[in-house]
């Protein structure tokens, strides 16, 4: 079994890391009422409360009820647990997650496609930095996700009317991107089980459902997978999956966002705030 040395944040990660955060304050209109001041910096933005984050999430193998997932939750095992990445790949490997990094620190919105987002600070190691010790192909130009599958701990894994396990997918651009990030923590605590523990993807300019939980393997592909959403409802749900207010669901608008806590919707953003970030990828 193949060892990761830690990834240190250097000084431009930490920075841009940092300037995003303010702007993506900025544009969630965050800043204003004193809730953040760029010249204090990143570290004092108000973020969605710990308690609303993690009793208020979607998590389709435990129930549709948001609310009660978090109870359901509880009997669910993440520990021990073992990634495993391998593929279109030179040097496919198997990991134990306590030795992952989490020198990572980023505070990204998480926009639902259904229309709510929610502040979170994550941490953990950016996806890039994990697929390099693995070393792609040439081959490879997709990556692939799957979830665990438990029925006997995920309730809804019990019924067919789903494509269980749950599996994304991303573009390799997309995943070697700085932004993208696999998270093992928020709030500086260990991943709570109903918001993905032990390890679930981060990609903040693309709406929830592409960011997997209970990741248990990464595979590097020749072929554009097809994620379960995608599978069980191919109108409603498409592989990119970017955050654009011009392009409605079919069944809702989303040109407006409801920031939970807050009691009015806000403009949605292209890509979600990021969009000189990423724009690029799709041009």
């Amino acid at each position: 079994m193949k060892r990761f040395t830690r990834f240190p944040i250097t000084d431009e990660a930490i920075y841009k890391s940092r300037r995003l955060l303010i702007k993506q304050a900025i544009a969630c209109g965050l800043v204003a009422g004193g809730l953040v001041s760029p010249a204090r910096g990143a570290s004092e933005i108000s973020v969605t409360s710990e308690k609303r984050a993690t009793t208020y999430c979607n998590y389709y193998e435990f129930s549709s009820n948001k609310q009660m997932i978090h109870h359901l939750a509880k009997a669910f095992s993440v520990s021990p647990w073992t990634l495993t990445i391998d593929g279109e790949v030179k040097k496919p490997i198997q990991v134990e997650l306590s030795i992952l990094p989490d020198d990572v620190s980023r505070t990204y919105p998480m926009r639902c496609v259904e229309g709510w987002t929610a502040v979170i600070p994550w941490q953990g190691v950016m996806l890039r930095d994990v697929l390099s010790m693995v070393e792609p192909n040439e081959n490879a130009k997709y990556v692939k996700f799957h979830s665990v599958f438990r029925p006997d701990e995920m309730p809804m894994q019990r019924t067919g009317n789903f494509p269980w396990p749950y599996v994304e997918g991303l573009r390799l651009d997309e995943a070697m991107h700085p932004l993208t990030m696999l998270a093992t923590k928020m709030y500086e605590k260990p991943l709570t089980k109903q918001n993905g523990a032990p390890i679930r993807l981060v990609v903040p300019w693309k709406y929830g459902y592409k960011s997997i939980k209970a990741i248990t393997r990464i595979e590097l592909t020749q072929n554009q997978p097809v994620g379960s959403w995608q599978q069980a409802v191919p109108s409603e749900y498409d592989f990119l999956a970017n955050v654009n207010p011009n392009q409605p669901h079919p069944r809702w608008s989303q040109r407006r966002e409801l920031l939970l806590g807050e009691k009015r919707k806000r403009k949605t953003l292209m890509y979600n705030g990021f969009e000189s970030d990423v724009a690029a990828l799709y041009a």
